[in-house]
């Protein structure tokens, strides 16, 4: 051995056993790392590289009975910032405030923020944004989205609903029937390129999503544009403070149209009162008066309790009943039940019920749905009030025979009134015709239901003479 090599022997060793050591815990360590928590560090790898992005659903739409479109889809955009990624806030926020008009100051204040996102504007259109887009800033994102827009503004609003700024339904059959109109999303992996930007790569595992569903309503929407007009009308003449109105068809109890004015534009919900959103034909009870004397008439014929040329002696208009007095419009002797419904006498329905006594009426009035729901699908029907015929007091029956201590809804009565017409069955409403999904396939359908049969063909063919005397 040489001289130098003895002089240098501890260092050479030294030296060569931490290189030894080294290798081996650099061994060691990468196969702690590649092997041991390998599956640990891809997740790691991959949640730094690649993000899940959510592919919304197309929301389904709603269409009136013949395929006229109620409810449609329009293309928006949304602007987005991670501030702690935006190099030139003042620049940022004038290029959106001049094309939106809005004060910088509005945005720099969001701009600013300590928080790793925050929204800038929702609701753009393509020509709001112009030229702008993801690269024109660091930091800035635009999603394209889907805005709910409604072609006919006022008209079957209350009916169709509308939805919030994030697509969920929230009044009318957007509310009810949202789990069918919503759709599932889908979702697509995004890797993240040299400059921090999130681009999508093709390879990448992705899954489409699945539209919402279609649906097809009763509502033919000529019938409810006339409706609607003529119930304006008819409440900017008489002064009242609302009017509701609903054309049904007596065979299949579908609802053609169905609204309550004053309305509202459902594109501009917020606008407008919350009391002027709710389906005020199935919410809203009321004493219905003279309409409901056909009832009486129809429990007085069923059960050949009267004959029709039987007559009642009106009293010349005025007629003391226990501790109440009844008159009518007019002054009327003698009048038969056909002549009682058609001039509408107070009086003549009085006397004429009292041979009926409280529960063969009371039975009819539950016979026709009052007091009870009628099914139909829409939340927020009340059942109406219609006291058990033990609970009444000793005017009871006359008053309900007027239409008084009774509280219906509209539908309750548009539903009694279809059993007149088509011979005396009780049909359930209905408002939705059929549900279809993304591909045109029918997944749900209502079909006429008839509940019960009221009264027979003869005595609803007496019944349908006399209400047409009273518009004679």
């Amino acid at each position: 051995m040489t001289k130098t090599y003895l002089k240098y022997k501890t260092r050479v060793t030294f030296l060569a056993g931490f290189i030894l050591v080294s290798w081996v815990g650099l061994c060691f360590r990468l196969f702690q790392i590649q092997v041991l928590h390998g599956n640990q560090y891809q997740k790691k790898v991959v949640q730094q590289s690649q993000r899940k992005q959510n592919i919304p659903a197309n929301r389904g739409n709603i269409f009136d009975r013949n395929n006229k479109p109620l409810t449609r889809n329009i293309i928006h955009y949304t602007l987005t910032v991670n501030p702690k990624k935006v190099t030139d806030k003042i620049a940022l926020a004038n290029a959106i405030s001049e094309r939106t008009g809005q004060p910088a100051e509005k945005y720099i204040k969001k701009i600013n923020s300590k928080s790793n996102f925050e929204y800038l504007e929702r609701n753009l259109q393509r020509e709001t944004l112009g030229l702008l887009t993801d690269n024109s800033f660091s930091g800035l994102n635009i999603e394209r989205k889907y805005k709910r827009y409604y072609p006919h503004d006022n008209i079957a609003a209350q009916i169709i609903g509308y939805t919030n700024i994030d697509d969920k339904g929230i009044s009318g059959i957007e509310k009810d029937y949202n789990s069918f109109l919503m759709g599932i999303p889908g979702w697509v992996y995004k890797t993240k390129g040299l400059s921090g930007k999130i681009q999508h790569k093709s390879g990448m595992p992705f899954e489409e999503p699945i539209n919402g569903n279609n649906i097809q309503l009763t509502i033919d929407l000529e019938y409810q544009s006339i409706l609607e007009g003529e119930l304006l009308r008819r409440q900017k003449e008489t002064n009242a403070i609302s009017a509701t109105g609903i054309i049904m068809d007596p065979q299949s109890g579908e609802i053609l149209a169905i609204s309550s004015v004053p309305g509202f534009n459902n594109n501009y919900f917020a606008e407008s009162k919350p009391e002027l959103h709710r389906i005020r034909a199935i919410t809203d009870q009321f004493e219905p008066g003279s309409t409901f004397k056909v009832v009486s008439a129809v429990a007085a014929i069923q059960n050949n309790d009267i004959t029709l040329d039987e007559e009642f002696n009106c009293e010349n208009g005025t007629y003391q009943y226990y501790t109440i007095p009844i008159t009518d419009h007019e002054e009327y002797g003698m009048l038969t039940l056909p002549q009682i419904i058609h001039k509408s006498s107070n009086v003549g329905i009085v006397k004429m019920v009292e041979l009926l006594g409280p529960k063969k009426l009371y039975n009819m009035c539950r016979e026709f749905g009052f007091g009870s729901k009628t099914g139909i699908t829409l939340k927020g029907e009340v059942a109406g009030k219609l006291h058990p015929h033990k609970n009444w007091s000793s005017v009871s029956l006359g008053q309900i025979a007027m239409g008084h201590e009774v509280g219906v809804t509209a539908i309750q009565i548009a539903t009694a009134y279809c059993a007149i017409a088509n011979g005396g069955y009780l049909v359930k409403p209905r408002l939705v015709k059929q549900i279809m999904n993304y591909e045109n396939e029918i997944i749900y359908s209502e079909e006429s239901t008839v509940l019960r049969k009221i009264a027979n063909k003869e005595t609803m063919t007496e019944v349908r003479k006399m209400l047409r005397g009273v518009i004679r």
